[in-house]
Formats: structure tokens, C-alpha cells, sequence
């Protein structure tokens, strides 16, 4: 009969393993081919700005971009180029193209905003590395674009008919072989005044340099103000799996010296606005993985400030002080934008805690050190899955004591297991008697009932915070383990982690002792199976953690349990 319902058990579990493998194949993974088909629709949509309620395209054409524009030194001298081109190469529905080796990116003549950037080293799906990721875009499915202009009381971008239209030499630039740099001007000329938008990109490097360069030959004191300012509408992060549902942090932040770094959630935009005077700092939006933010001058202060746009979208950005050049002189404004991977060691170099972006939670004190040990094992291991094993099997031996003790005590509670057996059958339901002599029971035996538990608790935040090292860190997307696991960010494709994690739970059920409540025991046996479902979709980076987890746990336990009985047996 045993032999007939094990067959029976075994064939159901083969059935529904293959049910669940079908579903994935049915509904857990994106259609690449559709993926494909999307981006390249986006792209096409990316020609044309998008409209929002009420606009037409000839109001964009002329520039009604007033919504976009916040409501409002010593010169420099800078070399102006002494050639401008005279009509514009481009119109607003022709984007200025700009490949680098880290960017494929586009800008607006019309104010000179971003409004594409995907990066051709972080591919979408790793199984297709010509498809880049899209992180800033504007199309159909989603706006997230990074505007910086001139306003005050003589910028261009504040003036009634709307924002300037710029000239460039070319519509398509690119980093040549063997330059480390790239320039990229945009002029626009008003009122004797001429105005050069440059970028500069850096090979390797994901730092924009954003710089305006102010020719005054007018009669008058040119003032204004440099902005810079980060728009998005409500749209999901398409940088998140998702699989687990524990959504990682999706708004924005920003860092002030005197309140360190603060985040501001689209629930808190939709509230208020924020408008706070700091210096230096930075202004970001983040995702998982990825993060957009400016980093205007580190020497200034700056009115940091999120607002809505009549259509609903997020505005977050600065506002620098007001500069002046006087007429016949030449003045330069300047600020850096950052759009690419969180990356802590560059991100660190660029302006004080924009590397906290990677975003570990109340718990980043020891998820950081945690980090950086994770990533000195890599420099020698070169490979994320064998240097998880390894960070597991470090911490397991940190806390080889408190485990010790704890996995002393359960076998201890093991061991006196059939006298409290024997108790409750002799006290029955007298539970206040039965109370009494399991004290006394443990009291004799020299047993803490709370021993097995203390130790695991002390445990649990390092824990938590290796999770969310995994979780957080980018270095883990796309980063193959071995055989089927070739990105440790997504689920295991045939889902064997989980199941070992899930075996693996059972054995150490197996060595615990049996909870006195038969209903506390029937619900720990299902714990195993619930575990093994909820993991079926974690990142199989975090699920190879959990395993290596139980089985160093299991061999610790199994031996001290062993040295337990046999003591006992002496």
C-alpha cells in the first residue's frame, strides 16, 4: 500500500512540475519577437514628440512648451566658436542622433532635451545583445526625458513663444575610434546673443556633461538661469522582473549635506511639491538598477523642486542661481547628467551619495559591507553564482557559534521529545498541569525552550540585507552562474533551485523536533511546499543563496544533533 501511494505522490509531483513549466512557457516569459517588435515601434514614435491632452502639433512645432520651464557669479571666459550654422539642420520631428560607446541617444533641436538614451552594454534580453535597453524615452508607452534650459529674465527657454529652437552642424554624431571624447554642440542666436548648448560625452562613462555658453554682443546685462530637470510620467519600471512581488524602489531622490539623502515617492509628488534650497547635491530618479539624476555645480546652491505638468507627469530637478554677463563678454553655465547602471564606484566619484541610489533599505549598514566582500570575492572568483556561494559559506561560518547553540538546543528538544510526549498523554487536556511539568522537564534537563529561536533572530537581519544586496545590485543582471542559470537577476527556467530549496527545508524539518501543537506540526510540514511555490519566481541568484544556506545549515545541524545523541546514548 506505502509503495502504491509513494508512486502515486511521485507522479502527481512530475505532473505538476511539468504543468508549471508549461504555464512559464505560456505566460511567465515576454515573447522576445514581440519585445523586438515594441522597441522598434518606440523608436519610430521617439520621431515625434508626444502630445499630451489638449496640444496639437503645431503647438509643439512653435515651441508651447512653457509647462516644462520652472517658474524662476563671476563670468567666465570661453572660446565661442566663430562659425554658426545659420538655419537649423534639424526640426523638431528630426532628432539629433548621438552613438557613443556606452549610449545611443537622441535630442530634441526644440530646447535641446534628451529624449532617448538606450544603452548598448546593458542588452535588454541577454539573449539578444543588439537590442539595447531603453531607459529614457518618449513614445506611446512611455515619457521619461531629461530637460535643461535657460530661464530668468533673459533665458531663451522662458520667453512667451516657447522654447529655442537649436541649429547643429550635423543630425548624426559619433565617438570615432581612438577618441576618449565626444562634443556636441547646438546653437541658437537672439537679440545679438548667441547661445552654444554642448555636450560632451566621455568613452566609458555614462556622465554627460551639459554646458551653455553665453555670447553677449547686445547692449545689455544678459541674466538668467541654468535648469535641469528630470520628467516621467507613472508609467512601471520596465528595469523589474517583477517575478517576486517585492517591487524595488521606483521615484525619486535627492541628497542635501544637512539631511543626507531623502526620497521623494510618487505618492509624496502627487501630495506637495518640494522646494528646498541646497548646496551642491544632486536631484535622481530611480529604478531598479538603472538611475537618471543631475549633478549641478558642487560650489553653488540650488533650488531643488517636483511639481506636476498639467498632463499629470513628474517633474524633479534645480533651478541654479542667477548669472549675469555683461554686454561684449562671454559666460559659460554648466552641469553634469548622469543616465545609466548603478554602478557605487563611479557613482561615488560623481558627487557625495549618489551611490546611495542602490537602494539596500533601512538595512544598507550592513548590506554595504556585505557588497563590497561579495565584490572582492568576484575580483578573484570572476563569477557572481560561485561568489554568492562563497559570501553564503562566509557568513555561515561568522555565525558558526550562534548557529551551534541553536541547533544544540532544537536537538536537545529532540531528544527529550518522547517525555513530552509522555506528558501530554498523561495531563490530556489540563494544559495548565502540562505546562507545569514541561517546565520542570526543561528545567532538569538544563534546556531553553527560546535557545533554538534567540540565535536565528540575531541572524535575520544580515539575512535581509544580503537579500537585498542581491536584489539591488546590478552587477547581478544578466550574470550567469552555470549550465541552465545564465542570469542570476530572473527566475531558474526549470525551476530546479526551488525545488532543491524546497528538499532541502524538509531535511531540516526532519532534524527539528516535533512541535507539541499537532496543529503547529501540520502546518510547519506544508512549509516546505508554500516556500517552494513563493520561490519559484525569485531571482535564481537569491534561490541559490537560500539553498547553499540550508545545506550548510543541514550539516551543521546533523552533525551536532548526531554528537547529541551520542552523548546521550554514553
Amino acid at each position: 500500500m506505502n509503495m502504491q501511494r509513494n508512486i502515486l505522490i511521485a507522479a502527481l509531483l512530475v505532473l505538476t512540475y511539468m504543468m508549471v513549466l508549461q504555464w512559464n512557457r505560456d505566460y511567465g516569459q515576454p515573447d522576445l519577437s514581440d519585445s523586438v517588435d515594441e522597441s522598434e515601434q518606440q523608436v519610430e514614435a521617439m520621431d515625434l514628440p508626444s502630445m499630451g491632452p489638449g496640444e496639437d502639433r503645431q503647438s509643439t512645432a512653435n515651441g508651447g512648451a512653457s509647462d516644462d520651464v520652472p517658474v524662476a557669479v563671476e563670468p567666465t571666459d570661453v572660446d565661442i566658436p566663430a562659425t554658426v550654422p545659420s538655419e537649423p539642420v534639424a526640426a523638431s520631428s528630426d532628432l539629433i542622433r548621438v552613438e557613443t560607446d556606452t549610449f545611443n541617444l537622441s535630442i530634441d533641436p526644440r530646447g535641446g532635451d534628451i529624449v532617448s538614451i538606450s544603452l548598448p552594454l546593458y542588452p535588454r534580453h541577454r539573449d539578444r545583445p543588439d537590442l539595447p535597453f531603453q531607459l529614457l524615452e518618449q513614445s506611446s508607452n512611455r515619457l521619461y526625458i531629461a530637460q535643461s534650459g535657460l530661464t530668468g529674465r533673459n533665458g531663451p527657454d522662458a520667453r512667451e513663444v516657447g522654447r529655442p529652437l537649436f541649429s547643429a552642424e550635423a543630425s548624426e554624431f559619433t565617438l570615432a575610434d581612438g577618441k576618449d571624447s565626444l562634443q556636441v554642440d547646438l546653437y541658437f542666436s537672439e537679440n545679438d546673443i548667441t547661445y552654444i548648448k554642448r555636450f560632451t560625452f566621455n568613452r566609458g562613462d555614462y556622465l554627460i556633461n551639459v554646458e551653455y555658453l553665453i555670447d553677449n554682443q547686445s547692449s545689455e546685462t544678459w541674466t538668467g538661469n541654468l535648469f535641469g530637470q528630470i520628467k516621467r510620467d507613472d508609467s512601471g519600471d520596465p528595469s523589474s522582473s517583477g517575478a517576486t512581488g517585492m517591487a524595488t524602489y521606483l521615484g525619486a531622490a535627492y541628497w542635501d549635506a544637512d539631511s543626507s539623502y531623502t526620497k521623494i515617492s510618487q505618492r509624496d509628488m502627487n501630495r506637495s511639491n518640494l522646494r528646498e534650497t541646497v548646496q551642491g547635491g544632486w536631484m535622481a530618479w530611480l529604478q531598479h538598477y538603472f538611475v537618471s539624476a543631475w549633478v549641478p555645480n558642487s560650489e553653488q546652491s540650488h533650488v531643488y523642486q517636483t511639481r506636476l505638468d498639467r498632463d499629470g507627469n513628474f517633474i524633479v530637478g534645480f533651478t541654479s542661481p542667477t548669472t549675469q554677463v555683461a554686454p561684449g563678454e562671454q559666460g559659460v553655465i554648466q552641469a553634469d547628467f548622469y543616465a545609466g547602471p548603478k554602478t557605487q564606484d563611479r557613482l561615488k566619484e560623481i558627487s557625495p551619495g549618489l551611490h546611495l541610489t542602490v537602494d539596500y533599505g533601512f538595512l544598507w549598514w550592513i548590506a554595504q559591507p556585505l557588497f563590497w566582500v561579495l565584490s572582492f570575492i568576484h575580483s578573484f572568483v570572476g563569477n557572481w553564482g560561485w561568489s554568492i556561494i562563497l559570501l553564503t559559506v562566509l557568513i555561515k561560518l561568522v555565525f558558526f557559534p550562534l548557529s551551534a547553540t541553536s541547533y544544540r538546543s532544537m536537538a536537545n528538544m529532540r531528544r527529550v521529545g518522547p517525555k513530552l510526549q509522555a506528558l501530554r498523554e498523561q495531563f490530556g487536556d489540563d494544559r495548565q498541569k502540562m505546562s507545569q511539568a514541561m517546565m520542570e522537564l526543561y528545567k532538569k534537563e538544563k534546556i531553553n525552550p527560546l535557545g533554538g529561536c534567540l540565535p536565528i533572530l540575531v541572524q535575520m537581519p544580515v539575512f535581509i540585507a544580503l537579500y537585498w544586496v542581491l536584489m539591488e545590485s546590478v552587477e547581478m543582471r544578466q550574470a550567469e552562474w552555470l549550465g541552465w542559470i545564465t542570469d542570476l537577476s530572473l527566475k531558474d527556467p526549470y525551476f530546479i533551485l526551488p525545488i532543491l530549496m524546497g528538499a532541502s527545508m524538509f531535511i531540516q524539518q526532519k532534524l527539528n523536533p516535533t512541535p507539541p501543537d499537532p496543529m503547529q506540526a501540520k502546518v510547519m510540514r506544508m512549509l516546505p511546499i508554500i516556500f517552494t511555490f513563493f520561490f519559484l519566481w525569485f531571482p535564481s541568484g537569491l534561490v541559490l543563496y537560500w539553498v547553499v544556506n540550508n545545506i550548510l545549515s543541514i550539516a551543521q545541524q546533523w552533525y551536532i544533533t548526531r554528537q547529541i545523541e551520542k552523548g546521550a546514548k554514553e
